[in-house]
């Protein structure tokens, strides 16, 4: 196996998640669509269906809002819904996972770092700025704005090519098996798996590493040949 030079990392919900209150922004999301609320956002989390979308989030959430109505008897217009959850959303509301920045510190060991996230800059540079990220990475790719997304090979090819590095030298985090650990397959990258429960399989993917928290980086690290100089003998 070639030797790790670098690592990259997905942005939501594996080293960032809204530190925001989120009852107050399903709630505000109500008052600016003009609807009586309903539900509770747990509700609303429970009824999306797997992964965001990356093409079409306000569909994705439109689902889930159209769920929950159905299960209160309420006749609403959930794109409407959707929308105005989108509006309302403060993207600088955001905060570090546990781990998240003792990994990047630990990456930057082993060379340079990027972030490949399957959102536009309008939407994730402000949480970029937020979390500081400019001073911890080398690259960050924005595959919303480009033609194809995660999990497609181009954004991780303009990853690759933005830190100088070749793919099969090059560790990408992430918590999505259909989009990372699937893209990063696809391009030719290594992946490790952030899941979420200690009981999910990956199949029918297949990452080459499987983490529970980001805290386990650093020993995934110490064991691959050319990570840093903790890997050395």
């Amino acid at each position: 196996m070639s030797r790790l030079v670098a690592v990259a990392f997905d942005l939501d919900d594996t080293l960032c998640r809204h530190d925001g209150d989120v009852t107050a922004l399903y709630r505000r999301a109500f008052e600016a669509a003009g609807v009586e609320p309903f539900g509770e956002p747990d509700e609303l989390w429970a009824a999306l269906d797997g992964a965001p979308d990356p093409d079409d989030r306000v569909g994705y959430l439109g689902a889930g809002f159209a769920r929950v109505a159905a299960q209160h008897g309420r006749d609403v217009d959930p794109v409407a819904l959707a929308e105005a959850f989108e509006a309302v959303a403060d993207g600088s509301r955001v905060a570090y996972l546990p781990g998240a920045v003792d990994a990047l510190s630990v990456a930057a060991a082993t060379g340079p770092v990027g972030i490949l996230t399957n959102g536009p800059e309008r939407r994730q540079r402000t949480k970029v700025e937020a979390l500081g990220l400019d001073d911890r990475v080398d690259a960050v790719v924005y595959a919303g704005d480009l033609p194809r997304r995660k999990p497609h090979a181009e954004p991780f090819e303009r990853l690759t090519a933005a830190l100088s590095v070749n793919p099969e030298e090059t560790l990408y985090v992430g918590n999505s098996l259909s989009y990372d650990v699937a893209g990063a397959h696809n391009a030719g990258l290594r992946s490790a798996w952030l899941r979420a429960d200690p009981d999910d399989a990956a199949t029918p993917y297949r990452p080459d590493y499987v983490l529970d928290s980001l805290d386990e980086l650093a020993a995934l690290l110490r064991r691959e040949p050319g990570a840093g100089a903790e890997s050395d003998p």
